[in-house]
Formats: C-alpha cells, sequence, structure tokens
C-alpha cells in the first residue's frame, strides 16, 4: 500500500509536479505529476468542496423547516393545555348556572352503557352486504393475518367487532400494572417502537421488514399510535388484536395523544366519526375507558426503562406503580374521574396533585442539553429535564438507559445525555412527505441497542433531494405564513410600537423582535425574514407585506372582520368545544348553546368581543332559522386563502 506525500517548490510552471511516494516498506519514490493529471485533482477538489457547501445549506433549510413544523406543533400543544383549562372554567360556570340541571356537565365528559359481548352481538348487526373481515373471539393469529390484508386494501372493520375488541382488550388492559417488566432471557432481541400517529404504512413497514409479533418477536410500542394520520383507528385495531393473541409478547405504553380530548383536537375523533358514523360515539366512548388502562412504562431486564415523554427531577417509580392509573387526566388543570364522575382540580378529592403530576411529568416531557429541571413551556405541560436528572434517577434505580419517544427527530432517533436517553420515533413523513424517517429499536440480551431506519416513499421516490427540502421547506414557510395572518391585528400593533410615524418600515431587528413577542415561537426570524417579508432598497422591512397573498373568505358578510380572525386563530379550539357539547356527534348545535359557549371562552381568554357580535353571529349562521348551528360547516368556511402559492417557489 503506497501513501503519498505531495509539496511544491518552485516547480510550478514545469511540465510536470514533483511528489514523494513513501511504500509499506518505508522506502521513498521520488516521482511527477502531469499538469493534466494536476488539473483534474484541483477540479475534484474544488467539486467536493461546492457539493459540501450545497449540502451543507441543504441541511440547514431541512433544519429550519423542522424547526417551523416543530415549534407550531408545540404551540398547538400549548394551546390545547390552555383549553383543558377552559374546560375547568366552563364546567364551573355551567354548574353554578345549571344547578338544576345536572346533565349539563355530562355533556363534557358523557359516559356510554357498557354492554357485555353477547350484547354487541345481539343489538349490531353485520348486514350480508359486509364484505370485510369477519372476527370470532378468542382471536388467534389468522384473525390478525385476515386485519392485516383488509387494512392493506383499504377495507374497515365492521363497528360490532370493533366494540368487541375494545370490549376484549379493556379486560387484559384491567389485569396489567402501571408499569410492565420484561425480560431479554426468554428471546434474542425485543422490537421497540416509537410514536405511529395514524401512520398505516410505517406500521405495515415495520412488519415486513421486522417480522410480525409472536412469541419469538416481542414488540414494545411506546404511545401516540393516533392522530394526525388517516389511519389511527386501523392501527389501533391491530395493535390491540395482537395484544389479545399475544398479550405477553406486545406490550403497548400510553402516549399523551391516548387521550379523548386531544383526539378532538388532532383529528382521531373526526376519522372515527367519519368510518363508523351512527356507532362512532359507542367506540369513542369505550375507547376512553381502554385509553385509561393502558400501562404507563416498561422496564426491560431491570436495566431499560421505556416511558413516552420523560422524567423531572420528582418522577418516583415506586409511586407510580401504586395509584389507580385509569383515574387521571393527562391534560392539566382537568382532573376527572371516570366513569360518570366530572370533577375540577378544586373539588376532586380522589386524585392527589402528586399523581396527576406523576402522570403528566412522564407523558409531556422532554430531555434537555443542560443540566436541571424547568417547566416545558414550549408544549405547556411536563418538564424539560438535563443530563444530571438523567443521572440521578437511572443511578437511584440501578438502571441502565431511558429510551423513550414523543418527539419527531429528522433521522427517526436521537442519542443524548451522553448515550443515556434514546428518542425513538417511528411515524416517517410527519410533518410533510420527506420530512424524516422512522426507526425502530432492536434491544439484544446485552442491551446494546440497534437502530434500523425506514422512510415510506411515494411521490418523493421520483424526486432529487432539492425538490425534496425545497416542498417540505415551502410546506413549512406555509403553516408558518398562516399563523402570522392569524395573529395579524396583533402584530401589526407590535410592529407600530417601532413605527410611531406610520412608515410601514422597521428595522430587521424590529422585525424579528415584534414576531417573537407575539408568536413566541423561539424561531429564526432574522434568517427567516428572506421569505416573509420585503425590504426596501434601505434594507428596512416593509412589515405589512408579512400578511401579503393572504385572504380569508368570509362566508357570512355580516361578520365583522376583526371577529374573523378571532374565529380563525381559535378555531381549533371552538371546534373540541362545540364537539363536546354535540353528544351525538351530529354536527348540530343550538343557537343558544353556540352563545353562551362562545360569550364563556371569550369571558375566559378576555377576548375584546362584545356580547352583541356574538348574538349577530349566532343569528347570522342559523342558515334556516331553525334554532340549530351546522358548526363543522361553519368553522370550515373559515379558513385563510393563499392567493399566490407560488410566489415564494424561487
Amino acid at each position: 500500500m503506497i501513501s503519498l506525500l505531495r509539496f511544491r517548490a518552485g516547480f510550478t510552471h514545469s511540465i510536470l509536479e514533483p511528489k514523494i511516494c513513501i511504500t509499506s516498506c518505508g522506502q521513498l519514490i521520488f516521482s511527477f505529476w502531469p499538469l493534466h493529471v494536476l488539473a483534474a485533482i484541483k477540479a475534484a477538489v474544488l467539486i467536493q468542496r461546492w457539493y459540501r457547501s450545497y449540502m451543507a445549506r441543504l441541511e440547514m433549510r431541512r433544519r429550519y423547516a423542522l424547526s417551523i413544523f416543530q415549534s407550531i406543533e408545540y404551540a398547538e400543544e400549548q394551546a390545547q393545555l390552555q383549553l383543558s383549562k377552559f374546560f375547568t372554567f366552563m364546567l364551573d360556570h355551567f354548574t353554578k348556572a345549571n344547578e338544576t340541571d345536572p346533565d349539563v356537565s355530562s355533556n363534557f365528559f358523557s359516559t356510554t352503557s357498557d354492554y357485555t359481548m353477547r350484547e354487541y352481538e345481539q343489538t349490531i348487526e353485520v348486514p350480508a352486504s359486509y364484505y370485510g373481515p369477519h372476527l370470532s373471539f378468542p382471536l388467534t393469529v389468522a384473525d390478525t393475518d385476515v386485519l392485516l390484508q383488509a387494512f392493506k386494501h383499504r377495507q374497515h372493520l365492521h363497528a360490532r367487532y370493533v366494540l368487541q375488541l375494545l370490549h376484549e382488550t379493556r379486560k387484559v388492559l384491567q389485569q396489567m400494572p402501571n408499569i410492565t417488566y420484561l425480560s431479554t432471557s426468554y428471546t434474542k432481541e425485543i422490537t421497540i417502537c416509537g410514536d405511529l400517529h395514524g401512520k398505516l404504512d410505517d406500521l405495515l413497514l415495520i412488519f415486513y421488514k421486522n417480522g410480525l409479533p409472536s412469541e419469538e418477536n416481542p414488540y414494545i410500542f411506546n404511545g401516540d399510535f393516533v392522530d394526525r394520520g388517516k389511519n389511527s383507528i386501523e392501527i389501533l385495531i391491530i395493535l390491540f388484536a395482537f395484544l389479545l393473541v399475544y398479550p405477553n409478547h406486545l406490550h403497548l405504553n400510553r402516549g399523551n395523544h391516548e387521550d379523548h380530548i386531544m383526539n378532538l383536537r388532532y383529528g382521531f375523533t373526526k376519522e372515527v366519526m367519519k368510518k363508523y358514523q351512527c356507532y362512532g360515539t359507542a367506540i369513542l366512548h369505550l375507547l376512553e375507558d381502554v385509553y385509561s388502562w393502558l400501562p404507563l412504562a416498561t422496564i426491560i431486564d431491570s436495566k431499560v426503562l421505556i416511558l413516552h415523554g420523560g422524567i423531572s427531577d420528582t418522577t418516583d417509580l415506586n409511586f407510580l406503580n401504586l395509584f389507580q392509573r385509569n383515574k387521571v387526566s393527562l391534560l392539566p388543570e382537568v382532573q376527572y374521574l371516570k366513569p360518570g364522575s366530572v370533577t375540577t382540580s378544586q373539588t376532586s378529592s380522589e386524585l392527589t396533585t402528586k399523581e396527576w403530576k406523576q402522570v403528566v411529568d412522564i407523558l409531556w416531557s422532554d430531555p434537555k442539553h443542560q443540566n436541571g429541571c424547568t417547566p416545558n413551556k414550549f408544549r405547556g405541560g411536563g418538564c424539560y429535564f438535563g443530563p444530571d436528572v438523567t443521572a440521578r434517577l437511572l443511578r437511584r434505580y440501578n438502571l441502565k438507559m431511558l429510551i423513550r419517544s414523543h418527539e419527531c427527530k429528522q433521522d427517526g432517533y436521537e442519542i443524548s445525555h451522553n448515550g443515556k436517553v434514546i428518542t425513538i420515533f417511528s411515524a416517517s413523513n410527519y410533518y410533510a412527505e420527506g420530512s424524516n424517517r422512522g426507526a425502530y429499536i432492536k434491544l439484544n440480551p446485552d442491551l446494546i441497542p440497534r437502530f434500523v431506519q425506514y422512510q415510506v416513499s411515494k411521490s418523493t421516490r421520483k424526486e432529487t433531494l432539492h425538490q425534496r427540502v425545497t416542498a417540505i421547506e415551502l410546506s413549512a414557510l406555509k403553516c408558518l405564513r398562516e399563523k402570522l395572518y392569524t395573529h395579524k391585528s396583533e402584530l401589526i400593533a407590535a410592529f407600530r410600537q417601532y413605527d410611531p410615524n406610520y412608515t410601514g418600515k422597521i428595522s430587521p431587528g424590529e422585525w424579528a423582535s415584534a414576531v417573537e413577542s407575539v408568536l413566541c415561537l423561539d424561531l429564526p426570524w432574522r434568517t427567516l425574514r428572506s421569505r416573509l417579508v420585503y425590504l426596501d432598497q434601505d434594507g428596512r422591512v416593509e412589515y405589512l407585506s408579512s400578511f401579503d397573498n393572504f385572504e380569508i373568505q368570509l362566508p357570512i358578510k355580516e361578520v365583522q372582520p376583526f371577529l374573523v380572525e378571532t374565529l380563525c386563530r381559535y378555531k381549533a379550539d371552538l371546534e373540541i368545544i362545540f364537539n363536546m357539547i354535540d353528544k351525538d356527534h351530529s354536527g348540530l348545535i343550538s343557537v343558544d348553546e353556540f352563545r353562551q359557549t362562545w360569550k364563556l371562552f371569550n369571558l375566559h381568554l378576555r377576548i375584546n368581543v362584545d356580547d352583541e357580535s356574538i348574538d349577530s353571529l349566532a343569528r347570522s349562521i342559523d342558515f334556516n332559522k331553525d334554532g340549530s348551528i351546522d358548526f363543522n360547516e361553519f368553522l370550515e368556511a373559515f379558513n385563510v386563502v393563499h392567493k399566490f402559492e407560488n410566489r415564494y417557489n424561487h
């Protein structure tokens, strides 16, 4: 093997370039490079430098896009937790205003009759025209094969079988402890999967690459099976079916999205009601109870702790095993008892703050690089825990490693805290097509993790890397511009703090400070500025250009513009509230319910919308004057419209 030492010493104009070669025996050989070879080498070096710079720029754009998506996602979760405080506020007000009507608060946390398996068979008929899969209980491996094949062909499982499956799943889960203890001594490896979020293609790809669950091939699924994706119910059906067949070899941890209030915001409730219509409500009510019985964590070989979110400086694994997990809410400020009894945090007698905090911390928390434990202000719940917090907990319980999920990672996984914390995320293309890979972990008896990455590819397969990154970036910027537009009034007020003379122009630094003060997304606004606003010749920001190319098409002419912006901003919150009032999920609520709910929402968040505007809005949207409002149709009309999609596509 010959290694090469090159030098140049006054021979740059000669035909040959001198060089020294050293053989593997240490012998020196003096020779020359032809100039055309030297030119080729120089060209190759320049191309390599250009390519590295090009890839670095693409990587930076991809990371900024993911930062935008993640910041907006966490802002939505903050809004969800803020909404949970409103539920407490609303229940208090409804209780006081309706002391003679105890059924009012049950609109929010209603229960359904608990049928037996035989009653499901007697009351729900499977018609002869049904061509989907049929199940018989107890389930067998053949039933899981039938389900997988049916879902690959986009078939649905009949509601009767879904309800029976949930009924049997609950019975199995009720026998399980809060923390599941496993051993690798009975198997070669255990597979650990992270968030799936309704991405059925990812689950099917995992099974294709890694094999189906069995006694020889155990799995742990670490929460967040539902929401966002289009096939959450199919994922639950598959996982629950395998749980019934292999209760000792397929294990499920609860995630923060295994909660019926989260499902109202992030899509799962809509999915179930669309697919199962008249039986959707019964499925959702039973599923709410199934969620509450999911185990909270898993420990492998007494060395590896697996839970969905993370830990805090007060996490107590011994205490986590003691209380009744089905009684604890996952959302702060809304502590309610199931089934049937609704209480606020002031009146709860059976729940303690410690129980609630323990559960919220392990399902909502995220790791950070700095030492310490601080409130997780970006998500609005849980905490940020540093390497020192991890080290103390592992030392206290004689553990080696913490495996968690909860955060989308570009490569599907991330190792932090000096190798003591692993984040695993199994939903590829989570934010947009091509945005991230999915991954799962293979853990052997030596407890050495092996990562398997993948990405479900459809349209991105034929695209170049530049095209994929550009598509992700444009999708992220579109979401960010919508966020800007729905806070237009607040942003203009913040901009004008720096522009007392109403010139319409401020410095880039002032623009960035104003945007962050309103949106609180912790994004690199100076870097993103060129994609969001225009600069004049002097380099000053024309701040009203932040809202170019947007409009809200008013479905009702009588609605005042300031109310339109408010409706757009709080659209998701209002949809959740109205869906909770709408017990039968018909999409209709009374005008009086609409008016009362909106007034309470207005009072709670101190939104400056007068009662007359609300009353006028309620009258306007009762199109046929029958006293009912189709709120889904109404809210769908209040969308931000992009007038010129391709303006920034350069």
